[in-house]
């Protein structure tokens, strides 16, 4: 038995009544079917990229005017699109199959736990370190998990040890998808909100359609000359794997060193940095904990016109075809090989002005160096490390209602920089008193009196005052306090 990922149904999905249902990809274009439903949430984000891929394969749109004319779900199109794509689809199988080496591999399988990221690896159980992850939890997959955890490794594909290749993106890499509707909205309107133009691609240019390019020499493949991204984007193949079944069952992955090395590939959907202008553009990659505010430069609004940040693509496009929505941002947060933690977030599209821009990213760097200087005054409070940044991400929370209120001032054309100045200053006295005044007596003399010290200074700091008040206030663009001439002699 195998399953082919163009013809027959597989994908799991929420219906518009609350029902779950599973369906073929073209049925993405029906107007009741509103979300991926694999009850995991990185499967529900590539299956996203999966099917936003299938589309740029398959039936792209021109341009924009071409975008805007066929925003309207067209279900019969679709499926005769994709259905030329079948053959190269087939799960399992003696021909080429979707993901996986041309070739046939030999040797011993691995267990399907190989398949997920967040699976312990034979090192982590070795020396039983896999606090985080998980072990045996899969003795064998049904074939349309199989094909999911396929695609999100590949999509995915996290550090592996000496030869084994990451993602097009690196491991772990961010992910920012435009979500314009509102309301009734359909699955279809994200997935085009979000398919790049172009040209359809070929499936003879699929990776698994011809021989891997093995990178055992170090060498990388690079995107066809003159493209800023091909097809091969969205089914990036750099684990060399083949998936060993048993009857309607996946039972196991035969794995190989040195698959394909990609280079200068872009992604549409992930932002990208560079280290200075005129080199090589990097993925970015989520950081463990909550996604706020603070981590909104270069992933939801643009930094400075320093030509070292770019939003994803399908960010950069949305404005030109429509504006408004939210953002899905989501991703794993990495620790080399290990997964630290699964980010999936929803943040507000930001359709502002030149002086916008700037503005939003004054307010965003002045509570950087607001925090920084509230985790500097607790030192004598509270141990270096997790306690002080605990803390310091207690501070981005409690300001982020504040945030969003001045980011509607900002919309309107106004300028709430006091106004944001007299936030931060009033979160960060407070967070300070309620840590280092409560139980203050018990202290010793000298603690108490490094606390009284630290609580000035960092109301100076707000006033203006020594290093991480002039980063501030230079932030905000506000005019620092003019210094006391010395009394004359």
């Amino acid at each position: 038995m195998t399953l082919n990922l163009i013809e027959d149904p597989w994908i799991a999905v929420r219906c518009r009544d609350g029902s779950r249902r599973t369906i073929t990809p073209w049925q993405m274009a029906l107007p009741e079917i509103v979300a991926p439903d694999w009850h995991r949430p990185d499967f529900d984000i590539a299956c996203l990229e999966l099917l936003i891929g299938l589309v740029f394969l398959a039936d792209p749109p021109a341009d924009v005017t071409d975008w805007k004319r066929r925003r309207s779900a067209d279900p019969a199109r679709l499926r005769e699109r994709l259905a030329a794509f079948a053959p190269a689809f087939n799960l399992l199988g003696e021909g080429p199959c979707f993901l996986q080496d041309f070739a046939p591999l030999e040797g011993a399988a691995r267990p399907v736990d190989t398949l997920f990221i967040d699976s312990a690896g034979e090192s982590a159980v070795g020396k039983n370190s896999d606090v985080m992850m998980h072990r045996d939890r899969y003795d064998s997959l049904d074939l349309p998990m199989a094909a999911m955890a396929l695609y999100t490794l590949q999509d995915f594909a996290p550090a592996g040890g000496a030869g084994i290749r990451t993602s097009m993106r690196g491991g772990g890499p961010l992910v920012t998808l435009l979500d314009p509707r509102e309301g009734q909205g359909s699955l279809w309107d994200l997935i085009w909100a979000n398919v790049p133009c172009g040209q359809p691609g070929r499936a003879e240019d699929l990776p698994w359609m011809r021989p891997t390019r093995v990178s055992d020499t170090g060498q990388q493949s690079l995107p066809p000359e003159g493209a800023l991204f091909a097809p091969e984007a969205f089914f990036g193949q750099p684990r060399r794997l083949r998936l060993v079944a048993e009857g309607d069952r996946v039972s196991g992955v035969i794995q190989r060193k040195h698959g394909t090395n990609y280079a200068l590939w872009k992604h549409p959907l992930s932002p990208y940095y560079r280290m200075k202008p005129g080199t090589e553009w990097l993925p970015k990659h989520p950081r463990a904990g909550r996604f706020g505010y603070r981590n909104w430069l270069g992933i939801i609004a643009e930094q400075k016109k320093d030509d070292l940040s770019e939003l994803a693509l399908c960010l950069r496009d949305w404005n030109g075809r429509q504006g408004g929505g939210s953002v899905i941002v989501a991703g794993w947060a990495m620790d080399n090989m290990k997964p630290r933690d699964f980010i999936l977030s929803v943040q507000p599209v930001l359709d502002l002005v030149d002086e916008g821009w700037m503005r939003l990213a004054a307010l965003i760097e002045a509570a950087e160096a607001a925090a920084l200087a509230l985790r500097g005054a607790l030192e004598p409070v509270l141990a270096a490390g997790e306690a002080r940044e605990a803390e310091r991400e207690t501070f981005f929370a409690q300001t982020e209602a504040r945030f969003l209120t001045h980011l509607d001032m900002i919309r309107a054309g106004g300028d709430p920089a006091a106004n944001w100045l007299a936030d931060l200053r009033t979160q960060a006295m407070g967070q300070f008193e309620k840590l280092a005044f409560a139980g203050i007596e018990t202290r010793e003399t000298d603690r108490m009196q490094e606390i009284f010290e630290q609580w000035k200074f960092l109301g100076l700091a707000f006033a203006g005052y020594g290093k991480q008040g002039k980063a501030i206030f230079d932030a905000l663009n506000l005019p620092l306090p003019e210094k006391k001439k010395g009394k004359a002699a």
